[in-house]
């Protein structure tokens, strides 16, 4: 008997890496040479290194000079708000929606207070809070990421940043979702740091970088040599980084087809509403491949079990921490505390299908049937 092929639709916690990325690590692990080294092997691998940096700050329309590779995305988290702090930021303000690599390293931060902005019930930020969270002379740090991991939803960051700026704070933006499924300009969203990550675009696991704007001061937290521009110390990792730079080229050659997915989201979610089901922030601007959804009484982790049992592998709403799920608290922040352990997410990528959105409706819609059935039964 032929087993069916694996349907792979959790881009948003890791993407499958793009070929052009493989090859770039592959040909990077064939040359020999520390980039800090002043020989001809030496100044190969820089080259390698240096024209990555490039392609990543291209993606998000920075010269190569603002870019500083770290491990991922949460040392560019990490870093971020630790440099912040170290140049004297005395408040910080998180959205209640941020990243645990945000969230808790911004309660971690040297005991500074720290407030929660909150979201709407679409899960968009709400900003009419802000200016009075800023008010004061303590300089303040705002967190607020480009778009969510488990909803999609994109954040008002151009409209904080005016905010932001008018009461001399600074902003950090993580953008680990949102990079190479929407446009993104730096500038533009008037960011002062801004967070990657590789694996999310197609590249390796273990890389990321922390862009940096001209008001933030990057304060090297890793010490030791003077890489990376004297941020961050450490010999640079070549092949995880030239592979990073090659899935970056690719991420913004190919944004012109990542809307596409969309439309299959959209088709998925009008059966899902069908059904019963819930669309969680529907009503705002989404990527176009994130699809968060919920139905009462058919727990996250019965739907992931489903699924993959069905061969289609997709994560509970909630972020997991070594393989455990829980509620999810962005669902909690958009006042629906009823539906946060139901909460699934359905995320596609540079190498999905059509055919992947309609096979997983069918899996999740045939689930469904069953636990309804097993409810009827019951009562």
């Amino acid at each position: 008997m032929t087993s069916k092929p694996a349907i792979y639709l959790d881009y948003n916690a890791t993407a499958p890496i793009r070929p052009e990325a493989r090859e770039a690590v592959l040909r990077a692990f064939e040359q020999a040479g520390n980039p800090s080294s002043v020989h001809a092997a030496g100044r190969a691998a820089r080259d390698v290194v240096e024209t990555a940096r490039r392609q990543v700050g291209e993606l998000v329309g920075v010269v190569a000079g603002s870019v500083t590779f770290v491990s991922g995305g949460t040392e560019a988290n990490a870093l971020a708000i630790e440099s912040a702090v170290a140049s004297g930021v005395k408040r910080l303000v998180v959205s209640a929606i941020e990243h645990d690599a945000v969230a808790e390293t911004a309660a971690a931060a040297s005991g500074l207070p720290v407030a929660v902005l909150p979201v709407d019930t679409q899960g968009v930020a709400d900003l009419s809070s802000l200016p009075e969270m800023l008010a004061g002379e303590d300089r303040t740090l705002v967190c607020l990421m480009l778009a969510n991991n488990e909803t999609g939803v994109i954040q008002p960051v151009a409209e904080a940043s005016a905010i932001v700026r008018a009461a001399d704070g600074l902003l950090h933006v993580d953008a680990v979702q949102a990079a190479g499924k929407i446009a993104i300009d730096f500038s533009a969203l008037g960011a002062d740091t801004l967070a990657l990550s590789a694996h999310k675009i197609g590249g390796p696991q273990g890389v990321g970088a922390l862009v940096a704007g001209t008001r933030a001061n990057v304060v090297r937290r890793q010490h030791g040599g003077g890489q990376e521009r004297g941020r961050r110390a450490g010999t640079e990792n070549v092949a995880g980084i030239s592979g990073f730079g090659a899935a970056a080229a690719a991420a913004l050659r190919d944004l012109p087809q990542a809307a596409d997915q969309g439309i299959w989201r959209d088709a998925l979610a009008q059966r899902v509403r069908d059904a019963g089901g819930v669309v969680l922030g529907e009503g705002a601007g989404r990527l176009p491949q994130t699809l968060c959804l919920a139905a009462e009484g058919f727990a996250s982790q019965v739907q992931v079990m489903n699924l993959d049992l069905a061969g289609v592998m997709v994560s509970a709403g909630s972020a997991c921490s070594s393989g455990k799920v829980k509620a999810s608290r962005v669902v909690e922040a958009m006042g629906r505390s009823d539906l946060a352990p139901f909460a699934l997410r359905v995320s596609g990528g540079w190498a999905s299908t059509e055919a992947d959105w309609i096979v997983c409706g069918d899996a999740w819609l045939a689930a469904w049937k069953r636990i309804g059935a097993r409810r009827r039964e019951v009562a």
